[in-house]
Formats: C-alpha cells, structure tokens, sequence
C-alpha cells in the first residue's frame, strides 16, 4: 500500500472512481487516492486520514449510515472501523464496484 502522494484539491474526477460517500453500503471496494473540494482547510483532515490507514489500494466499505442515512458512517478500512463525517468520507475516492 502507497501512502498518498499528493494532498492537493482535487483534478477532474476519473470516471471509474466515486467518493466514499456516495459507496451504497456494504459494497467492498478499494481506496484510490484522497481528494478535497475545499482547498487547503482540508490539508489537515487529508493528512489526518492517511495517517489513519486510508491509503491508496486499501479495502474500503461502509458499514452503516447514521439516522436517516447521514452521518456518522461507520466505514471499514482493512480490519480497522472508524465512524466519518460527510466531510471526511467525501474526501476519500474509491473505485466503482462491479
């Protein structure tokens, strides 16, 4: 596994990834890089993330929503679970699973 190299704003999005959030759950998939929207007030949680095992090649699924589907979401990462805000799971790129 590859830490990720680069903690910039994301570029064009590849069509063959999608963001954590947006993984229906229960569906195992691995992680393809970290990205933010939000400039360099994400720098902090980008690096937090990779520091905690979210890094590129990873196997990734959620677990569960929070109420009415939002947040927490409790995600697995390898044999790790963490519960992730909107913001935070927005940030992590995972490829389309089959």
């Amino acid at each position: 596994m590859t830490p990720v190299a680069s903690l910039s704003p994301a570029a064009a999005p590849d069509p063959g990834t999608l963001c954590l959030v947006d993984l229906p759950v229960h569906r195992v998939t691995t992680i393809t890089g970290l990205a933010s929207q939000g400039g360099e007030a994400f720098a902090g949680v980008l690096q937090r993330l990779g520091e905690l095992g979210f890094m590129v090649g990873e196997t990734i699924s959620v677990l569960q929503r929070g109420p009415g589907g939002r947040e927490p979401l409790a995600v697995q990462v390898g044999d790790t679970v963490f519960a992730l805000r909107r913001h935070e799971a927005s940030c992590i790129q995972v490829k389309v699973p089959a």
